[in-house]
């Protein structure tokens, strides 16, 4: 029983603290290091920090590379992947760049 109870409350603390899915970009703050996204109608702000780790299709990319990314994007155009924890951004998925075709 009490294994149950334990297995129970980890599965709704993990889903809890853990959002991803794709979103809009809307801005970035290089200052105070936020992005802000659009999922759905409702616009949601993450907060970067040293921990944060980006990726690019399965590549990893340095974090300076990634905040050359974000001056770059438009906004309301660029879809991203962002893993986080309530307002704090883990992980930050850019879309793979499509080749055109030959």
């Amino acid at each position: 029983m009490r294994k149950m109870i334990v297995a129970t409350l980890s599965l709704m603390l993990s889903a809890g603290m853990l959002l991803a899915g794709p979103v809009i970009f809307e801005s970035f703050d290089k200052e105070k290091m936020e992005l802000k996204v659009k999922d759905g109608d409702k616009e949601i702000t993450y907060k970067l920090n040293d921990k944060t780790t980006y990726k690019a299709g399965d590549k990893e990319v340095k974090s300076e590379k990634a905040l050359e990314m974000f001056d770059k994007m438009k906004q309301g155009k660029t879809k991203l992947d962002v893993t986080g924890e309530k307002d704090v951004a883990t992980e930050v998925k850019f879309a793979k760049a499509k080749k055109p075709p030959q």
